[in-house]
């Protein structure tokens, strides 16, 4: 992997983390509104099987397989960094009438400051990153 996509991976997770707990912090707020306080593992187990955390898998899922790709020790290992930047492309574009992800993301958006700094500092590594469309 070429460093400076190594740098443009590092920086995404940089920014995906503290993004990705302002919308898991939020949505265990309102299960807990709903269903009443919950121990700290019991919250663990309900935001892996508990149907109202499963729009944030996507999210979850990008962290994981930059962390994987970041963990690829290979110098000569083909990386494709165009697809991991397209899927957080999707994934911090809000959309009011969209997937059940991008509904939730948009309201996320409407009703907590803290997301909407999260976002902006997600969507300014993106709009520096190069947007190379792959061929098919």
């Amino acid at each position: 992997m070429k460093d400076s996509d190594r740098r443009l991976l590092g920086e995404l997770r940089r920014t995906l983390l503290p993004l990705h707990k302002t919308l898991l912090d939020w949505e265990s707020e309102g299960y807990e509104r709903k269903h009443g306080r919950v121990t700290k593992g019991e919250l663990l187990r309900v935001i892996v099987s508990d149907p109202q955390f499963a729009w944030l898998r996507p999210i979850s899922e990008l962290i994981v397989r930059i962390d994987q790709t970041l963990d690829t020790e290979e110098p000569d290992t083909v990386v494709d960094v165009n697809a991991i930047v397209a899927q957080a492309r999707r994934l911090v574009a809000p959309d009011e009438q969209g997937t059940p992800y991008e509904q939730r993301y948009y309201t996320a958006l409407q009703e907590v400051p803290d997301a909407v700094f999260a976002h902006r500092a997600v969507t300014g590594v993106l709009k520096d990153a190069p947007s190379r469309e792959t061929l098919h």
